[in-house]
């Protein structure tokens, strides 16, 4: 009896244990962040890479890079960008990204407008349409309460 008695007790904190819990649905949340039924939004997706202008002296880098660091910043602050970061060395060219948060490749476009780096063909933009989490949008909030320091 003690055996049965074990097992039920074992098996019942088992299925307690094992069954998922379901994530409570937050309408408000969903409708400020334009979520659609499964949580989910169109961005656009921005590959930055390499550009044609290789003769630019390190001063005018610097320069176009502080510059490029404030077009971003500013695109976070707008609330247009989600996401931006640069990638490691690679032998594709590949600088960085942009995911921005807005609803066509044009609007992406114009904000890329204002970028000094991509202005002067330092660095070139290639756009596509991305399907993610509207939760994406809230990526900027949660990086200011983690970064120390600021670009």
């Amino acid at each position: 009896m003690k055996k049965l008695i074990l097992l039920l007790v074992t098996c019942t904190a088992l299925q307690a244990f094992c069954q998922e819990s379901k994530p409570v649905y937050d309408e408000a949340l969903a409708k400020k962040l334009n979520a659609d039924s499964h949580g989910m939004r169109k961005y656009v997706f921005c590959l930055l890479r390499t550009g044609s202008n290789t003769s630019a002296s390190q001063q005018e880098m610097t320069a176009l890079f502080e510059g490029h660091m404030a077009n971003i910043n500013k695109m976070a602050a707008d609330g247009k960008l989600s996401v931006a970061g640069p990638f490691g060395k690679n032998d594709r060219n590949y600088r960085g990204i942009y995911i921005f948060n807005v609803d066509s490749i044009e609007e992406a476009k114009a904000l890329t407008e204002n970028d000094p780096a991509i202005k002067a063909n330092v660095l070139e933009a290639e756009f596509t349409l991305f399907y993610c989490t509207a939760a994406l949008q809230q990526i900027p909030e949660l990086h200011e309460k983690i970064a120390k320091e600021k670009y």
